[in-house]
């Protein structure tokens, strides 16, 4: 099942706005947030336009939760956060779909909830190309 106006679901310039594809997993998506304030912040979106996690069959969500885990597995490793953040919303645009922040000690909003978008730090082409690459390596 797929939404007309869903990036998760349509991909193209609906999900350019805000990411950038880096592969399919196992029954997600793992996509590059585009704002990088929090140095390899990604999302995992589930393949289906779901909107709850109570939405998919109990195999679907542990599989849903090995694709993030392994998303998270690939982060830690490339960027070395001192904490990852899982956050899970939706409210405005629902598609089953988890944040995997990056919090680093010597960064802004340590020990705080992170800011869904900041708008602070976007990067060239060439270095967002640099870190989707570092990532399918270590996946």
């Amino acid at each position: 099942m797929k939404d007309k106006n869903c990036g998760y679901c349509m991909r193209g310039e609906l999900l350019e706005k805000f990411g950038i594809y880096i592969c399919d997993l196992s029954v997600s998506t793992l996509i590059l947030f585009k704002e990088q304030s929090k140095r390899g912040r990604c999302i995992v979106a589930y393949k289906d336009h779901v909107s709850e996690i109570v939405d998919i069959s109990d195999e679907e969500r542990n599989a849903f939760m090995a694709d993030v885990t392994r998303a998270a597995r690939a982060i830690h490793k490339v960027f070395k956060p001192d904490k990852l953040n899982y956050g899970a919303y939706g409210d405005t645009g629902c598609h089953l779909h988890v944040h995997l922040c990056p919090k680093y000690k010597d960064g802004d909003e340590w020990g705080g909830t992170f800011a869904m978008n900041p708008g602070k730090v976007y990067l060239s082409d060439e270095e967002y190309a640099q870190m989707i690459e570092q990532i399918k390596q270590a996946l």
